[in-house]
């Protein structure tokens, strides 16, 4: 029988409370653990941010994202080692639609034309006046 290998997406917000070298141990150790268990895509350190509402009374936390291939068992062991750690203040991991490719550094065509054409369309209410 053929495995099943699906793509996936995990965030976790590490409390920076304990210090910068907590912060990387603990984002050290999860990213390990899912490159032990997992065919990683990317790793994006969002870094120190502040939270929308507060989490345990603490203002800031230190986010990760993790986009990576798995079989379908291994991300809820993964959850249950988020919940274990005290470290981590919220975790999340949802599975993805579509096969997880590594973003390109460039900016989307889309996104180029909007670009272009932001000052153009700003071009003409000038006119009218």
């Amino acid at each position: 029988m053929e495995k099943v290998i699906n793509s996936y997406e995990t965030l976790f917000i590490v409390d920076v409370e304990n210090g910068e070298e907590a912060v990387k141990a603990s984002v050290a150790k999860f990213t390990d653990i899912i490159a032990k268990n997992a065919e990683v895509v990317e790793v994006a350190d969002w870094g120190k941010r502040r939270l929308a509402y507060p989490i345990n009374d603490k203002p800031e936390g230190y986010y990760t994202v993790v986009t990576f291939k798995s079989e379908p068992e291994f991300p809820a062991e993964l959850e249950r080692l988020y919940n274990i750690d005290e470290n981590i203040m919220r975790s999340m991991v949802i599975r993805l639609e579509y096969e997880a490719v590594a973003k390109a550094a460039e900016p989307a065509p889309a996104e180029e034309a909007a670009a272009e054409e932001a000052p153009a369309a700003e071009a003409p209410a000038a006119d009218a006046e």
